[in-house]
């Protein structure tokens, strides 16, 4: 954690302990910016996780946390694009592993969304 996150956190607990339905805190930049995407997300009725890297889930959880299908996470476990160890004869997926595959996929994501928008357009589909 970078010394500036830490200051800020120091800084918000201090200013969470006072009484009071307000709280008023300065904050880097960066903490403003992250603290942002955080309130946006809950905002939009979006599930919020923080968990460590190191924290291992079940393909169920990885699952919900992809937004597909369990059988979907067992054939990119299988294809090798989310690395899992085994604990006997149940499998893990980090979640550093899971941030990792979605950090691969935003490209092609992007790129197939592009495609779909000049072909919906060449179909003259749009209004």
């Amino acid at each position: 954690m970078s010394d500036l996150l830490v200051r800020d956190a120091e800084a918000l607990h201090r200013a969470l302990a006072r009484s009071g339905p307000e709280v008023r805190v300065a904050l880097s930049r960066e903490t403003a910016e992250l603290m942002s995407e955080l309130i946006d997300a809950r905002a939009r009725g979006e599930e919020i996780v923080v968990t460590p890297r190191s924290t291992e889930v079940t393909p169920t959880e990885a699952a919900v946390l992809l937004g597909m299908s369990r059988p979907q996470v067992r054939k990119l476990m299988d294809q090798g694009l989310l690395q899992f160890r085994k604990v006997g004869t149940h499998h893990r997926i980090r979640v550093s592993s899971i941030r990792a595959f979605l950090a691969s996929e935003r490209p092609r994501r992007h790129e197939a969304l592009a495609d779909l928008a000049a072909l919906q357009n060449e179909l003259g589909l749009t209004e």
